[in-house]
């Protein structure tokens, strides 16, 4: 693994996984919207920014060549399939081969196995009405995104987030493969320590096409968890 790239470089979690992926050496190209491409000052002599949405295919077509992987944020935005058209457009000019990592949050299901919690179930609703009366959001198209990777015959993983809150790292996350399982009780993870478990994953084939959940290391029930094994 030698050049990764970043699409949703610019967001709080996009910075964290730069950073992460910089200091395990990795040649990092990232994609943002023009808008935010200021964001990425502090990277500006390390990284490769190409600007433009995510979800435009010439774009990600441009920042994915020659990557040996590819971390993706799926974010819900518009009501003009903005994560799903980024989903597809990473899946079709990623070069064959290539670790695909994307994240999301515990409202998908692969399986349809995940038991949610009433207050996250709350939330999904509310998200939804809010995303139909606004357009802002739209949850059922990030939901689409995701159920296009687990088709697809790619090297994916689908990373899914609890709550998540600043503050210094606490190591790396620990992960479960339902929503509901016990050890993910505390529900809550360091973004900084998300953002280290996407760049982490990029050399972990035992994630490969899989969905793990996953909470920040420190909790109660952390024991009973299955930690993050790397191959470098």
């Amino acid at each position: 693994m030698k050049r990764v790239c970043i699409v949703g470089a610019s967001g709080k979690l996009g910075r964290y996984m730069a950073q992460h992926a910089l200091d395990r050496g990795y040649e990092v190209v990232g994609v943002c919207r023009e808008r935010s491409v200021g964001k990425l000052d502090a990277f500006r002599e390390r990284m490769t920014v190409i600007p433009g949405a995510t979800n435009d295919r010439a774009v990600i077509e441009k920042a994915v060549a020659g990557c040996d992987g590819v971390l993706t944020v799926l974010v819900p935005w518009g009501a003009n399939h903005y994560a799903s058209g980024t989903a597809q457009a990473v899946l079709d000019t990623a070069r064959p081969g290539a670790r695909l990592i994307f994240s999301c949050g515990w409202h998908i299901t692969r399986d349809g196995q995940d038991v949610y919690p009433p207050s996250l179930q709350r939330e999904e609703k509310l998200a939804r009405w809010v995303g139909r009366l606004t357009r802002l959001v739209d949850i059922d198209d990030q939901v689409e995104a995701c159920r296009r990777v687990f088709a697809s015959d790619t090297r994916w993983t689908v990373v899914r987030g609890s709550d998540l809150e600043e503050g210094e790292s606490q190591g790396l996350p620990v992960w479960s493969q339902h929503v509901g399982d016990p050890i993910l009780k505390s529900n809550m993870t360091r973004r900084v320590d998300y953002a280290r478990f996407m760049v982490e994953a990029l050399a972990n084939d035992g994630l490969i096409r899989e969905a793990p959940a996953i909470v920040g290391c420190r909790t109660t029930l952390a024991s009973w968890s299955r930690p993050l094994r790397t191959t470098v």
